[in-house]
C-alpha cells in the first residue's frame, strides 16, 4: 500500500510560525508519531512526505532518529492540501493502483486503522476513515439562528487515513483543476465526480493536532497508551 503524508502547513492556529509537525509531542515532534505508526502498519510499504522544501532538513533529520526500514519520498507540497495531494499523486510510482492518504496532524491514529482501511480498498474504490457525531448538530444561518436540526445517526465526522483507486483519484484531480472545484479533503473530489465512498469507522482518539488544546489531549492520550502514571 502507497502512503501519502500532506505535510505542508504552518501551524498558525497552533500559534507557530512554523510548520507545526515539526514541534513537540511527549519527546519527539508530532510527524514522528504519524511516521512510526506508517511503519508499524505491515499493510504500508512505500511513504511520500509531501512537504515545502525549507522543511526537508528538518524532516531528514527527524528520519535518521527513527531508523525507518520503508522508504520515505519527499514531494513538495503546494498552497492548499489539495494542491498538496495533486502532488503527491503525481510522485507515486507507476505500479501504485492504490493510495492512503493521511493527515500528518492526525499523529495517533494506529497502525490497525491504517490496515483496516487497505483491507477494504480491495473491494471499494474510495473510502475514508468515520466515527459516528455524538452530539446534536444544528444547521445554522448567517443571522445566527438555527435553520434544522439534522438526524445524527446519519452524521459521521471524516478522519484520515482516505483512500482510494489511483487511477480514479488522478481523474478526479484532474477534473477538479479544469472545473476550479475548491475541496477541503479529496473524498469531496470523489463525492463531486459521482463516486461513492464508503466508510471505515475510524478511532475515537484520532483527533486532528490544530491547536495547543490538541497537543495537550494529544499527550494525554500517548502517555495512557504507553502505560505512565498520570497522577
Amino acid at each position: 500500500m502507497y502512503f501519502l503524508i500532506p505535510a505542508a502547513g504552518m501551524g498558525r492556529r497552533m500559534g507557530s510560525q512554523r510548520n507545526k509537525l515539526l514541534l513537540p509531542l511527549w519527546g519527539k515532534p508530532i510527524v514522528a508519531w504519524t511516521l512510526l505508526a506508517a511503519e508499524a502498519s505491515p499493510a504500508v510499504r512505500w511513504i511520500g512526505l509531501i512537504s515545502q522544501p525549507e522543511d526537508w532538513g528538518d524532516f531528514k533529520a527527524i528520519l535518521a532518529d527513527l531508523s525507518l526500514t520503508k522508504p520515505v519520498v519527499f514531494i513538495q507540497g503546494g498552497d492548499t492540501r489539495q494542491e498538496s495531494v495533486y502532488n503527491g499523486l503525481q510522485a507515486l510510482p507507476p505500479d501504485a493502483n492504490r493510495v492512503l492518504i493521511h493527515d500528518g496532524a492526525r499523529c495517533l491514529a494506529t497502525p490497525d486503522l491504517f490496515d483496516r482501511c487497505a483491507a477494504a480498498l480491495e473491494t471499494h474504490g474510495g473510502l475514508i476513515a468515520a466515527i459516528p457525531v455524538k452530539d446534536t448538530i444544528k444547521v445554522v444561518d448567517k443571522g445566527g439562528n438555527i435553520h434544522s436540526t439534522p438526524d445524527r445517526r446519519n452524521l459521521w465526522a471524516a478522519q484520515t487515513p482516505q483512500g482510494f483507486d489511483v487511477a480514479q483519484l488522478k481523474a478526479c484531480h484532474d477534473r477538479g483543476r479544469r472545473e476550479g472545484w475548491e475541496v477541503t479533503d479529496d473524498a469531496a473530489l470523489f463525492e463531486q465526480c459521482g463516486l461513492s465512498v464508503h466508510i471505515v469507522e475510524g478511532e475515537e482518539t484520532n483527533l486532528k493536532v490544530t491547536t495547543p488544546v490538541d497537543l495537550a489531549i494529544a499527550e494525554f492520550i500517548l502517555k495512557q497508551r504507553m502505560g505512565e502514571d498520570l497522577r
